[in-house]
């Protein structure tokens, strides 16, 4: 999934004291990633054949024309760069597992495939038929599009929405049924200090679902290109592949849509500042761009 690309770093002229010495990037997983030992080969063989191909690569986002660009190499001299992965589960202790059971099947992983490279992020179901909501970055580039399930199962899609400002995009999965939307949030409803869940697939590790709380309200960031206002800023790790996945409450209602992380130095994973666009600016969008199909 990938294009050599990268993005300038947070405006270190900012007033906020969290951006300086920091980096925004856009979070798309791995093109050619290879896992670790310890870690379960993602389901799609697909993988096989392009690692085969030599260059492994750690995508964070894809496309080259909107905000976001950015993609770090996942070997160096041939030698891997080791990667921390959130957990794929939740405490069996916990009263997240049932929050979990009943979100799960409304978010997919979208995948883009080209001749040259392949990409992939996450994506929330809007509608039974497959209509689904993922970030612009995500499908910008050039490929055949298609989602894949929560059930293991991949249909072809085709982008037929976009916002390239508030990055988002709707995509349309074909030949399905009976699939469950997500239910979004009002702004309102959100607070510093609650307890979040954030679904999708970083580093290519689809199902997963990492936990965490509100952190803060009202970012604005820069990405050199562009610039992001109003986001969600939350401490549950997002990774590459998280973007266009969905942050949600303990009711199981999205907040928000991930769409970037922070990295200090060389660290390109989670440093417990993730962002997502709100529920009230997503729901907005989302209208916007119905009204065009």
């Amino acid at each position: 999934m990938t294009d050599l690309m990268t993005r300038p770093g947070v405006n270190e002229h900012s007033h906020d004291p969290y951006h300086r010495g920091s980096r925004v990037t856009f979070d798309l997983p791995p093109v050619h990633y290879i896992p670790p030992p310890m870690l379960t080969e993602p389901r799609d063989p697909r993988w096989k054949k392009r690692v085969a191909g030599g260059a492994a690569v750690l995508a964070l986002i894809a496309g080259g024309g909107s905000a976001g660009a950015f993609l770090v190499e996942n070997y160096v001299n041939g030698q891997p760069v080791q990667a921390s992965v959130a957990g794929t589960t939740v405490s069996e202790t916990s009263d997240l597992a049932p929050i979990v059971a009943k979100v799960q099947p409304s978010v997919v992983t979208v995948l883009v495939d080209s001749n040259q490279a392949s990409s992939l992020g996450s994506g929330v179901v809007l509608s039974a038929d497959g209509l689904i909501l993922t970030n612009n970055h995500v499908i910008e580039s050039d490929g055949t599009v298609s989602v894949r399930l929560s059930t293991g199962q991949t249909v072809p899609a085709s982008v037929v929405a976009t916002d390239t400002t508030h990055d988002l995009a709707l995509v349309q999965a074909t030949g399905l049924s009976g699939l469950t939307p997500v239910t979004f949030a009002s702004d309102d409803s959100v607070a510093v200090g609650d307890t979040v869940l954030a679904f999708g697939a970083p580093l290519g590790l689809e199902g997963t679902v990492t936990s965490g709380i509100v952190s803060a309200q009202g970012r604005s960031l820069d990405t050199g290109d562009e610039k992001l206002s109003g986001l969600l800023q939350t401490d549950a790790a997002i990774n590459q592949g998280n973007s266009g996945g969905a942050l949600v409450d303990m009711s199981g209602r999205v907040i928000g849509i991930n769409v970037a992380i922070a990295t200090t130095g060389d660290s390109t994973g989670s440093v417990g500042l993730g962002f997502a666009i709100p529920a009230d600016t997503v729901t907005s969008v989302v209208r916007q761009l119905q009204a065009q199909l």
